[in-house]
């Protein structure tokens, strides 16, 4: 208990130091989330920041500018990574997508096009037709997509990410969550800006405590 209090006034002191917004000065509930139970990172020493997202919601796209220029930026001790969110069965084709991009080692280039060919040019990647082009443009051939998205190894990463949106209590996206401890969602966050300034606090905490 005396651990988590110091914990927790580490946190308010640290949210304190963030530019003036406008805003109530953040509190746990409104502005971030403490996550109960907490989960097991998979970055031993490093503080982890992972965004919940789906390729489908447009106020993730609007995030994605923002969120690559402060990934950019983040300290050496911490370590950013994507999951696509899974919260209905309409879901799953997006994550299968990302899953079979990382798998061809073509995510980081294809990630910003494909939300790109979503939002902007209305892809519907549903129709097969449509993927085929879509892909082939991008210099990724169909057929190995095909089945990288059909293999074994991303359906059970589709099922983990199903598994994770459940266990951070997911309703909705984008979220981020630090340390698998503390999540901000885009509605206590308010705005981009104020979103990414309220996870910067909580990586700063979570620091600190790696350190005890």
């Amino acid at each position: 208990m005396k651990r988590l209090t110091a914990t927790l006034i580490a946190l308010l002191s640290t949210l304190a130091l963030l530019p003036a917004t406008g805003q109530a000065q953040p509190a746990a509930g409104r502005d971030y989330s403490v996550l109960s139970p907490a989960q097991v990172t998979e970055t031993p020493g490093k503080v982890e920041v992972v965004e919940f997202f789906w390729y489908g919601c447009p106020h993730c796209y609007s995030l994605e500018p923002a969120l690559e220029a402060w990934v950019r930026k983040l300290p050496a001790d911490a370590k950013f990574r994507r999951i696509p969110a899974v919260l209905s069965d309409a879901w799953v084709p997006h994550a299968q997508a990302f899953y079979a991009f990382e798998a061809l080692g073509v995510l980081d280039r294809v990630h910003k096009p494909f939300f790109d060919a979503i939002h902007r040019d209305r892809l519907n990647i549903s129709r097969e037709d449509a993927m085929k082009q879509w892909l082939e443009k991008n210099g990724v051939d169909f057929k190995k997509f095909t089945e990288a998205a059909r293999s074994f190894g991303v359906q059970a990463k589709v099922k983990r990410a199903a598994q994770l949106s459940s266990a951070y209590k997911l309703d909705g996206v984008p979220m981020l969550a630090v340390q698998g401890k503390y999540t901000v969602s885009a509605e206590q966050g308010g705005s981009r800006e104020r979103m990414l300034a309220v996870t910067e606090a909580l990586i700063d905490v979570s620091r600190k405590d790696l350190k005890k």
